[in-house]
């Protein structure tokens, strides 16, 4: 946190010492140079030295006025320098004050032949722009300090390709077969080259409202290595999650094995426990804790075992699979049984482990519906079972309220609620309480639950696949053409919070069991291509818990679904470092100064498309972060290296350059845009007008102050 502070405090530094300069060589008098805004902390002045809060009250001591009142012949008689140091409370930005210039008092103007007004135009220009202009330059040495050392970043690859996204629904446009492959490397977007994950959630995001972008990729065999050149049109579309428009695609992992951070330690060795994989005890006896993920052990056809390599750069020539598709693939084949995984220890040893996959269940598209946003519900035939908290966040507002294994059966009046509908019934009491009632313990629990300023419970949530209960019923599904049709559990009146007694006659006591029945009833409708009717018994909720029988008639392409449900990996992805790219100049300066131009051409780009977006309507009010959030998002970076870090402010830097110079009242775009008025019509606005239009900036600025500081702290409360 203090190395953030340190290097915002660096860049407001930086643009002011451009005024400033810029200022001394244009003959201009500057009374005071401040780093942040409020009351003095600390302050300099040659002559008087250093004082807690401001200079002047020893001046005034020694000499019987403050140095603002003294002339240039008596500061030099005097001994003392015109301009005073400061350092203020809030570190939120900083400013030189002229003679005869204040941006909040237009009319302190100044007749003196070393004030503002007197100075001639053209120098003024450069006097207002010089904070910009250093800016970016310093954008361009921090960039070029971090390409000559190498800065890592995720690497443009798609892990996963969301379904019903743009990119799984993407037009090829040679030819091929439509829609983009986890696997697929992006290389570039409109012709503009893609060099990180990064750069292809900035160009959806960026991208038009209605236009689709035209995306390169190249896709590999993963059995040959063989790589091919595809071309694709993709509309970008809002993701719901983030508010922002993107294609789709999620970022692919390497076969590392994270190191989580000590907060997260007790849920990371929970979680590799519950994936069968224990550290494995080392030849001294002591924990040898996993490294990589090398190899998976795929059941062949005819049973036997192949042992297939886990690509671990996305760049590689050799054979074999990113590592989420080697495990998915090795889950899909083992039929249920455990499949074997190689690994490389710490301590470089290769070890076997045994995974057991997990029940596949279906993926139910549920359309937008009554306040609700669409979603992919997992379950079988409409059912889905409830959502149980599976940890909460370390900044949720319901610690110590909410439990993990608490099952959600009730929140703001949304019985056995899906995730979609929890989203819909919670986010309209953002930063108050809601009643909740949970299942811990086996009983009901009432609870008052509390909802973050960004509409969320702070609480990661899973399927509740233990419990032989029902969620909210989903009533219709969209097919694959679109079309949205009747679920074979819809209209038979099964209420949420339901417990399944028996499918086909068969008892079951959790999902597992469920989706067993449910593929044994109908095998054989499947081998002949028809419908089948599956009856199922449900203990009702409601008081005296009486027994329902039902019966779910499933058409033929919901037959095959179920016939057809396979197996999926019990390793989380989460646990795996996302595969990375190194961006670097390989120690050629040239090279890196022109790198940082590229990547500061970029930027200042970006900043004024993402303004283009605001006013657009498709990159939300949100999404801005003001000095809290840079703060905050700052020291996350700074936990993944120095680099990240100066690449960091690098982009910081950019943005208060261009941010500087809109044309706005108070910023230095708008004092141009006033000197280009006087340049034209000979003389400068006038001060009624300075006046309205500085206290129309202030509201402006105000008002977004307020805005980013309450997004700010929404995203402290909330852990976003």
């Amino acid at each position: 946190m203090v190395l953030i502070l340190m290097g915002f405090g660096l860049l407001v530094f930086v643009h002011e010492l451009g005024h400033f300069l810029a200022a001394r060589w244009a003959g201009i008098r500057c009374e005071s140079f401040a780093v942040g805004m409020g009351p003095v902390v600390a302050a300099w002045r040659r002559g008087i030295g250093w004082r807690a809060g401001s200079t002047d009250p020893a001046t005034v001591a020694r000499f019987g006025k403050p140095a603002i009142e003294m002339t240039d012949e008596e500061l030099s008689r005097n001994g003392i320098g015109e301009t005073e140091w400061s350092l203020r409370l809030l570190p939120l930005g900083g400013f030189v004050r002229m003679l005869g210039q204040d941006d909040l008092d237009p009319g302190k103007v100044s007749a003196s032949r070393r004030s503002y007004q007197r100075t001639p135009i053209g120098r003024r220009m450069l006097v207002v722009s010089a904070g910009v202009l250093c800016n970016l330059v310093l954008a361009v040495l921090l960039f070029m300090v971090a390409f000559m050392v190498g800065v890592r970043f995720e690497a443009p690859v798609a892990g996963a390709v969301v379904p019903d996204m743009p990119a799984a629904k993407a037009r090829a446009l040679d030819g091929g077969p439509d829609g983009l492959r986890a696997g697929d490397t992006v290389l570039a977007i409109d012709g503009a080259a893609i060099r990180t994950f990064a750069d292809v959630q900035i160009a959806s995001a960026m991208a038009r409202p209605g236009r689709a972008l035209v995306v390169e990729v190249e896709r590999r065999d993963p059995a040959t290595g063989a790589a091919e050149k595809r071309r694709f049109s993709i509309e970008p579309s809002k993701d719901d999650r983030t508010g922002l428009l993107a294609v789709g695609i999620a970022p692919a992992l390497s076969g590392e094995v994270g190191v989580p951070a000590a907060r997260e330690r007790a849920l990371f060795d929970a979680t590799m426990r519950e994936a069968g994989l224990e550290p494995a005890t080392g030849p001294d006896g002591g924990v040898d804790p996993l490294e990589r993920l090398v190899a998976v052990r795929v059941l062949g056809a005819d049973g036997a075992s192949t042992a297939l390599p886990v690509v671990d750069a996305w760049d590689t020539q050799a054979s074999g699979a990113l590592v989420t598709a080697a495990l998915d693939d090795a889950a899909r084949a083992s039929r249920g049984e455990a499949f074997g995984s190689e690994w490389i220890t710490r301590s470089g040893r290769t070890v076997e482990r045994q995974l057991v996959p997990v029940p596949a269940y279906q993926a139910i598209r549920v359309p937008a519906d009554g306040g609700t946003g669409a979603e992919v519900a997992r379950g079988i035939a409409g059912l889905v079972p409830l959502l149980r908290v599976d940890r909460l966040v370390d900044e949720s507002p319901n610690q110590g309220v909410l439990l993990p294994g608490d099952v959600l059966l009730a929140v703001a009046g949304a019985q056995g609620p899906r995730f979609a509908q929890l989203r819909a019934a919670i986010t309209p009491f953002a930063g108050r309480s809601v009643p909740a009632t949970v299942l811990r313990d086996g009983a009901p629990v009432d609870l008052d639950v509390r909802v973050d300023g960004a509409g969320r419970l702070g609480a990661m949530l899973r399927e509740a696949t233990d419990l032989p209960m029902v969620g909210s019923i989903v009533e219709a599904a969209e097919g694959a053409g679109g079309a949205v049709t009747p679920t074979p559990a819809a209209g038979l009146g099964i209420l949420a919070r339901s417990t399944l007694v028996s499918v086909d006659g068969r008892a079951v006591a959790d999902w597992p069991a469920i989706r067993a029945a449910f593929v044994d009833a109908v095998r054989e409708p499947h081998a002949r291509g028809e419908a089948a009717s599956v009856g199922v018994i449900f203990r009702s909720p409601t008081p005296g818990h009486e027994e329902i029988e039902a019966t779910l008639a499933l058409p033929p392409e919901a037959v095959a679904e179920v016939a057809t449900l396979g197996w999926g990996s019990p390793v989380p992805p989460a646990l795996f470092e996302p595969l990375m790219t190194t961006l670097s100049a390989h120690g050629n300066p040239l090279r890196a100064i022109a790198m940082g131009f590229e990547q500061t051409h970029t930027m200042v780009t970006m900043t004024y498309l993402t303004i283009d977006r605001l006013v657009r309507g498709t990159v939300g009010v949100d999404q801005l972060r003001g000095p809290v959030g840079i703060v905050h998002l700052g020291a996350r970076v700074a936990d993944r290296g120095a680099m990240y870090l100066v690449t960091f402010l690098a982009m910081i830097s950019v943005n208060l350059a261009v941010l500087n110079f809109l044309p706005l009242p108070i910023v230095d775009g708008g004092l141009f845009l006033y000197l280009l008025y006087e340049k034209f019509t000979g003389r400068p606005p006038s001060l009624r007008f300075q006046g309205a239009a500085t206290a129309v900036g202030l509201a402006l600025l105000g008002s977004l102050f307020v805005l980013t500081f309450y997004n700010d702290v929404a995203r402290l409360v909330s852990g976003g």
